[in-house]
């Protein structure tokens, strides 16, 4: 193959930055243990209002949780967008996902997403992603007992992505 696609999937003006993760406490929902990752630019604030507001809303839906564990990312894509990703463990080793996203001072409403493919986690989400799924295959490998569990919830990732 002389010449690889791909080309036209970065524009020619994007240019890359690092953002930061950190964790926060965890949220308890009914059928369900989440623990919180914040995630954006060095420049953007995440206030407490924001993030609290965010943990009102999840508080207020209704996933159908059944005694799962999992993770929440709190994504500042912009100083007046963000997504909430709502993770958790499923059939063992899956991951399964809702998204819900917020504009400008509306409310997180699900966020849906055109065609049959399309996107699941951003590079700088899959910082976290990448270390729940290790926390989560030693959780498997484990006794899988309360101090497991407890291990689990409280193996968190806080860094630059």
């Amino acid at each position: 193959m002389s010449e690889l696609p791909g080309g036209g999937s970065v524009a020619d003006t994007y240019q890359h930055v690092s953002k930061l993760m950190t964790p926060a406490d965890g949220l308890r929902l009914p059928g369900a243990y989440l623990k919180w990752y914040d995630l954006r630019r060095a420049e953007l604030e995440l206030s407490e209002e924001e993030r609290q507001q965010a943990r009102d809303f999840l508080a207020s839906t209704e996933l159908p949780f059944d005694d799962e564990l999992g993770f929440v990312i709190l994504h500042k894509c912009t100083p007046t967008f963000s997504f909430l990703l709502v993770q958790t463990w499923r059939g063992e080793n899956e991951l399964w996902e809702t998204v819900f996203a917020k504009d400008d001072d509306g409310p997180f409403q699900m966020h849906t997403f055109p065609g049959d493919h399309r996107g699941t986690f951003c590079v700088w989400e899959m910082g976290a992603v990448w270390h729940e799924a290790q926390a989560w295959s030693r959780y498997l490998a484990s006794a899988r007992d309360d101090e497991a569990r407890k291990t689990y919830v409280e193996d968190r990732f806080t860094g630059v992505v």
